[in-house]
């Protein structure tokens, strides 16, 4: 059995041939045999990105903006930049000018839309705290007023 790789066949290649269900495996047994080796395991899968694509991000096959940097999202286009877009105000390039375009203008649209609405519901709490005052103006006035005290 031959345990030497060809030199033309990097370490990396040959880690990302090895199917995930193996390095579950391995990490697993890493644990009980010796924790930190599982440990070591589990922090290569997350930080090689290979446990992203179970929580429905882009895994290491997809060469997005969002992806780039290093495995865990720090990096300058990671998802924990700002808005999980590396600090940039506007949304990667879909390289479709057309459908770029559409949603420019839907998202622009959307945001009109929303502020519109927090103002229809600030309108609406304004007047809702105007009709309560009201009310409660209304209802001390009627009301009878309080017995004077007796000094003593």
């Amino acid at each position: 059995m031959n345990i030497h790789m060809e030199a033309s066949v990097p370490i990396t290649a040959f880690l990302n041939d090895i199917p995930r269900p193996f390095w579950i495996m391995a990490m697993v047994f890493g644990f009980i045999w010796h924790w930190p080796i599982g440990l070591v395991i589990l922090a290569y899968l997350v930080g090689s990105g290979r446990l992203r694509r179970w929580a429905g991000e882009p895994g290491r096959w997809h060469n997005t903006a969002q992806t780039q940097g290093c495995g865990f999202g720090w990096g300058p286009g990671g998802r924990f930049g700002k808005w999980g877009n590396g600090g940039r105000s506007d949304p990667p390039s879909s390289s479709n000018h057309a459908f770029d375009d559409y949603r420019a203008e839907t998202l622009r649209r959307l945001e009109e839309e929303q502020r519109e609405f927090m103002e229809y519901l600030d309108r609406l709490r304004k007047a809702r705290d105007k009709a309560e005052f009201d009310q409660f103006m209304a209802d001390r006035r009627s009301a009878p007023p309080p017995p004077p005290q007796q000094p003593g």
